[in-house]
């Protein structure tokens, strides 16, 4: 058996911006889903950096039963040379019920009360960002009051 090696590199930092309308699609089977709209950004590396292309984006959420929110997010990445690169994650974030209540109403929050990870993958065309097809991500969230705020490594 290989293990896995659990060294990682940081890829980039990105930050999102969502609109704060979302729509309530309302208790599913599953939870409550909602849906909300990204409506721009940006990303910052050593190797890559440019803006998140507002719509369509968006991030698909669902208030699990158990207290869990579930993030389901597809975005458009354009890098500052040019290059389109599609991004989606799923993650998941959760936390003290006081703590999650402060994240909800907006306020800032330290990011060691609460779990925010999420696992990204990319998808592009481009020659120069190829690699990015090739590799396998995790991420750390915060939220933010105008979005959330994830450190995006490439693990080696």
């Amino acid at each position: 058996m290989t293990e896995p090696t659990l060294r990682s590199a940081h890829l980039f930092t990105l930050t999102l911006q969502v609109d704060p309308n979302f729509t309530d699609v309302g208790e599913t089977p599953y939870g409550r889903r909602r849906i909300a709209t990204v409506t721009g950004g940006t990303f910052e590396g050593e190797e890559l950096r440019g803006t998140v292309l507002p719509a369509p984006a968006g991030d698909w959420l669902l208030q699990r039963r158990d207290g869990i929110l579930q993030l389901d997010v597809r975005l458009t990445l354009k890098t500052d040379d040019g290059h389109l690169v599609y991004m989606s994650y799923r993650g998941m974030r959760h936390g003290p019920a006081w703590v999650i209540e402060q994240l909800n109403k907006g306020e800032k929050v330290d990011p060691s009360q609460y779990y925010f990870r999420a696992t990204p993958w990319f998808e592009t065309a481009s020659e120069k960002y190829r690699f990015l097809n090739r590799i396998v991500c995790v991420s750390t969230g915060r939220r933010e009051p105008a979005g959330p705020v994830y450190e995006v490594f490439q693990i080696l």
